[in-house]
């Protein structure tokens, strides 16, 4: 009896796989075995860096509260065991975005502390 092979999901996995290396360059493109490789690879990049992503921000929020907090005569750590103290619940996320795009509001919040 000959062997079953199902062309019609092989060949649709290639497909998909396919179609996610399109826009690479030279056989990266079209050839199943560098493709699949090329998109696997780019897709573990992808996992990594969301994650990384979250890292790199918290460092940039955390930088320019502490150019803020500076510009007042108070160090970051300070400023943030303070804000903890009096249940100021703002994220660094806001924090930067009032040091860099309100600085007035963020002079406010840095003297209530003092």
């Amino acid at each position: 009896m000959p062997r079953s092979v199902n062309h019609v999901a092989s060949r649709a996995r290639r497909k998909k796989m396919l179609k996610s290396a399109k826009g690479y360059w030279g056989r990266r493109k079209n050839v199943w075995t560098v493709a699949k490789n090329a998109v696997e690879k780019g897709w573990s990049y992808a996992y990594r860096d969301r994650k990384a992503k979250k890292r790199d921000f918290r460092k940039l929020w955390i930088a320019r509260i502490n150019a803020g907090t500076r510009a007042h005569g108070m160090s970051y750590s300070r400023f943030m065991g303070q804000l903890k103290k009096s249940d100021i619940e703002l994220d660094r996320k806001v924090l930067a975005d009032l040091a860099m795009n309100h600085p007035d509001a963020f002079k406010a919040i840095v003297e209530k502390l003092k």
